[in-house]
């Protein structure tokens, strides 16, 4: 049966230049989406995160779906990635996770992105450039409670509200907020620590709001681990990554929603040999056939994103089937050992993550075998890599 999805496919199948791709499953991610609106209730605003290439999703098609899937903001780590969601049409308000370089201050308020600001130098400059600009920028104050990263210190963030309210009419201070640096992790130490560290910021609230005479709009500290785990941090808005690609922040989290996986990623069979028992394959001929076997070669490498930590290490599923990667991951091509039987030809699909049949790889698997996280897993997937959205 021919549906619009499957002809897009299909179309997109006969003008693929390059057999190694990317399937993107926007039902899957808008599910997430909805999900956390229904955990964290109607009253509090949802910001995806979609920095890094939308953990390497596609920040535009999901900026897209963000905006129709109801979500109130939009989240950056630099001015390029707002600047490009603003091109593509997206109107929601879109927040810069850090501070804008003096350089990139004009480019940031043209296109309307909303700042993070930590210290009254960087913020005396965007008073300056916004004033030089006409414009009324919006600001939110980044405070470090623990994450050791950027941000004023607790004791200093009223002292630099109150410097921004009086003293900066070009800056409306919309928010205030802060990161959570162990929220992701389950045993009791963690979890209590970051509770603490959520009334920490609610007093610091308090104590903004006093010093500048009325009540910051929007504040918030909540990340995946802490919508998932903390409700106490949801406040005004949640601010959701890796959850909304359908992964857990650690294998540890509480797992009290059902995440659904974002991306798929495939090759094809390139080419298929017989060797004889001790045939040595790849550089450095550090894997030598144990055994007459077949070898197959896929057009994946660590230009991909597939990584050289993979080498005799990795496995790559095909017609449901698991197969051991041999020998070293080249830069576009990785060799798999097939065994001394195999109907594997030129031509098949290669599933790198994903699902044949009832096997099934992973980014948990991935980021285990390559001593990393999730996140990194599919933000290294190359932007050579197409994605197809479905």
């Amino acid at each position: 049966m021919s549906t619009p999805l499957l002809e897009n496919l299909l179309e997109s199948r006969q003008t693929m230049l390059y057999q190694t791709y990317a399937k993107i499953h926007l039902d899957n991610i808008r599910d997430n989406l909805l999900a956390i609106r229904e955990k964290v209730g109607p009253n509090v605003k949802i910001c995806p995160a979609l920095k890094g290439n939308g953990y390497g999703h596609g920040s535009i098609p999901l900026a897209h779906l963000a905006e129709e899937a109801g979500m109130d903001w939009i989240g950056v780590a630099t001015v390029p990635e707002g600047m490009d969601i603003r091109k593509a049409g997206i109107k929601l308000p879109i927040l810069k996770f850090s501070p804008a370089f003096p350089d990139e201050m004009s480019a940031a308020l043209e296109n309307d992105l909303t700042l993070a600001v930590i210290e009254r130098e960087n913020i005396q400059l965007l008073q300056e450039t916004a004033k030089n600009m006409g414009k009324q920028a919006r600001v939110h104050l980044k405070v470090d409670t623990g994450m050791g990263r950027i941000g004023v210190q607790p004791e200093g963030a009223p002292d630099l509200a109150t410097f921004i309210e009086k003293q900066c009419p070009n800056l409306h201070l919309e928010g205030l907020f802060t990161h959570m640096p162990v929220a992701d992790l389950a045993d009791l130490d963690p979890f209590l620590y970051t509770e603490n560290e959520i009334m920490e910021f609610k007093d610091i609230l308090t104590q903004v709001n006093q010093a500048i005479g009325r009540d910051i709009e929007i504040a918030h500290c909540a990340n995946s681990g802490d919508v998932l785990a903390h409700p106490n941090s949801w406040m005004d808005m949640v601010r959701p990554g890796i959850m909304i690609y359908g992964y857990y922040p650690d294998t540890s989290t509480s797992k009290t929603l059902y995440l659904k996986p974002g991306m798929s990623f495939y090759s094809r069979v390139s080419f298929v040999k017989k060797v004889k028992e001790g045939t040595p394959i790849s550089y450095g001929q550090t894997w030598v056939a144990p055994r007459d076997t077949y070898i197959a070669t896929v057009p994946v490498g660590y230009a991909d994103g597939y990584n050289r930590l993979f080498s005799s290490r990795g496995r790559m599923l095909i017609n449901g089937r698991s197969y051991q990667v041999a020998g070293r991951v080249c830069m576009d091509q990785t060799m798999l050992d097939l065994g001394p039987e195999t109907d594997v030809k030129a031509g098949d699909q290669v599933v790198l993550l994903g699902q044949s049949g009832d096997q099934v790889i992973s980014a948990y698997e991935w980021a285990e075998k390559l001593g990393t996280i999730t996140y990194e897993v599919t933000t290294q997937i190359n932007p050579r890599v197409k994605r197809y959205y479905e």
